[in-house]
């Protein structure tokens, strides 16, 4: 895990980089350069024009960034995964588009508005699913709002939902498809390994910032996390960092479900089975009690009593959390395979729209399996137990059946070589 690569500073000596500086004036040349280029090819079209919002706007996120990162600027491993993730999926398509005899412009200004919409998207999912995080930092604590402002705008600590970003690039490619009078379902299939290729190299960055984590395991494979990433803190939070997993409902009895093999749990002699009477000097009836408890005796030597007697546990806190699913290395790897195998069904496509179609078939149900083992996403959609990400899964296979009644019914043919 390398959750922050560098910290660049407000400034040095007497040199401002930020705010009204030397980072600002390079985004007003470069903003310069891009619209004198995009005259000369395009002229002042409404294509032309609807860059200057996107570009006055990023011009005074530079503006403002001292207000949000008053001691600079953190370059998170995270954030430069993502910068990667997006750079990979350009070059990909552009590739591809000059074998198709798609104008390069094109796929450049299409990539421009998908990132944005992308990011927006992700962020806004993300939110609104653990928006009571944002309000409330680590200790608990309600933040004011310009300190929960300044965590929603935090993006490059990572909180992106990949369906949240499918959904809002989704509307914009159909926005950007009808303005430009392009062939949307062509360039959909275009596009769709690209998309996946982005997200491998996205999980990759999940794994530095160590969320996207999943279950407890112990297979020899299984990772563990230092105590300032997100496993270790669900983990203190669930009170299992001594070894200890209860059941997942509060109002349980306070039983013993699974003992970690090698944790201070097991060396102190507990045992699946055994039903927890009392921590340290306090009583507990429920898996809430326990859990409390646990947290509040974090660090101290502490007595468990059980059924079986009574066992002493070791004061020291563990350096990492309990071995995990590296639940982000699977991803990466079904979405590189998911890449290679829709790069490798591309030139056998009969219709316009199966290649971004099968995409919408295979992703969600590979996220849905995927969901099982991961344990960050606790929210659930439903009483059946469903997390977000799982009803969407749903709701896109069931979408996705439509669109491919649709496709299937259009004539043999593709716009697009199919030799790609």
């Amino acid at each position: 895990m390398k959750q922050l690569f560098l910290t660049i500073p407000v400034k040095t000596d007497s040199v401002e980089i930020f705010g009204f500086g030397v980072l600002l004036a390079i985004w007003a040349v470069f903003s310069l350069g891009l619209i004198v280029y995009l005259v000369r090819r395009q002229g002042w079209g409404a294509d032309t024009l609807s860059y200057l919002p996107l570009l006055l706007l990023i011009g005074g996120a530079i503006y403002g960034l001292p207000m949000l990162f008053p001691e600079g600027l953190p370059i998170r491993g995270y954030g430069v995964m993502m910068l990667l993730a997006v750079v990979s999926g350009v070059a990909l398509t552009v590739y591809r588009a000059r074998l198709v005899g798609l104008k390069v412009e094109i796929i450049y200004s299409l990539a421009f508005w998908v990132f944005i919409t992308g990011i927006v998207g992700g962020r806004l999912m993300h939110i609104i699913n653990y928006w009571d995080n944002y309000r409330h930092g680590d200790d608990g604590k309600l933040r004011t709002w310009g300190e929960t402002l300044k965590a929603m705008l935090d993006i490059p600590s990572g909180g992106l939902v990949v369906f949240g970003a499918l959904i809002a690039v989704s509307i914009m490619l159909a926005i950007f498809v009808r303005r430009n009078r392009l062939p949307g379902l062509a360039l959909c299939d275009l596009i769709a390994p690209s998309m996946v290729l982005g997200l491998a190299l996205g999980r990759i960055g999940c794994l530095l910032n160590g969320c996207c984590y999943g279950g407890l395991c112990e297979a020899p494979w299984a990772v563990q996390f230092p105590a300032e990433a997100p496993p270790y803190q669900h983990h203190f939070k669930a009170g299992q960092i001594h070894g200890i997993v209860l059941s997942e409902r509060d109002d349980d009895s306070p039983v013993i479900r699974r003992v970690i093999p090698g944790s201070v749990a097991e060396i102190a002699g507990l045992a699946e089975g055994d039903r927890i009477r009392k921590i340290g000097n306090v009583g507990v009836v429920t898996v809430d009690m326990a859990t409390l408890r646990l947290r509040h005796v974090l660090g101290d030597e502490f007595d468990i009593a059980t059924d079986r007697g009574t066992v002493t546990l070791s004061p020291a806190r563990p350096e990492r959390s309990l071995p995990v699913h590296p639940t982000q290395i699977y991803s990466a790897i079904n979405a590189l395979l998911l890449c290679l195998f829709l790069l490798a069904y591309y030139p056998y496509r009969r219709r316009d729209g199966e290649v971004f179609a099968l995409l919408l078939t295979l992703y969600p149900i590979s996220r849905y399996l995927l969901e099982i083992i991961r344990a960050d996403e606790i929210t659930r959609a439903s009483e059946s137990g469903l997390t977000h990400a799982m009803a969407i899964s749903i709701a896109i296979i069931v979408g996705v059946t439509a669109m491919w009644f649709v496709i299937l019914r259009r004539p043999v043919g593709t716009v697009f070589p199919k030799a790609v």
